[in-house]
């Protein structure tokens, strides 16, 4: 079964959100056909919605999986859910878990439950950095490196947490 390389972000901000996002990783690796190849560090972020929340814990991580998309989605909504995840349709509230597929091979993804690479991250400085801290010398979709993407992005409020694994 050939395997592809995902990229998948990870975010908490509700109960302890550094344990949460290091048991979203073993979760992750335990999916069937599933290995996690790398870990970002954990970053503190300001939340993108509403600011009457807590500040999120944010992560990436680099696996190799044989699913396809939307089965690695279902299986991410599933541990998302194992966490205690509540899905209110709220946009950008406060969260348990959220897990996102960020890009998944070369493939690009545009279904109703699926968006792949995923939206906005150009923007995000949570999933720029910590993606650049593992795949340094990615190219974007664009054919743009990932520095590239980086240097665009506001740094502004994000910081590394200094974490033992």
């Amino acid at each position: 079964m050939p395997k592809e390389h995902v990229y998948i972000g990870v975010g908490s901000n509700l109960g302890n959100s550094t344990n949460t996002v290091k048991n979203a990783f073993n979760a992750i690796g335990n999916i069937e056909n599933t290995r996690v190849l790398k870990t970002s560090s954990l970053y503190c972020s300001k939340p993108m919605g509403p600011q009457d929340q807590p500040d999120y814990i944010n992560a990436v991580c680099l696996i190799e999986t044989s699913l396809k998309p939307h089965g690695l989605l279902k299986q991410l909504q599933r541990i998302e859910l194992e966490e205690g995840r509540e899905r209110k349709g709220e946009r950008w509230g406060p969260r348990t878990l959220d897990l996102d597929i960020l890009l998944y091979g070369n493939e690009t993804i545009d279904t109703a439950d699926l968006t792949v690479p995923h939206s906005g991250m150009a923007a995000r400085e949570f999933v720029m950095v910590p993606l650049f801290e593992i795949a340094p010398d990615l190219v974007m979709q664009d054919g743009k490196p990932i520095a590239q993407w980086v240097a665009n992005c506001s740094l502004d409020g994000l910081r590394r947490l200094r974490t033992s694994n």
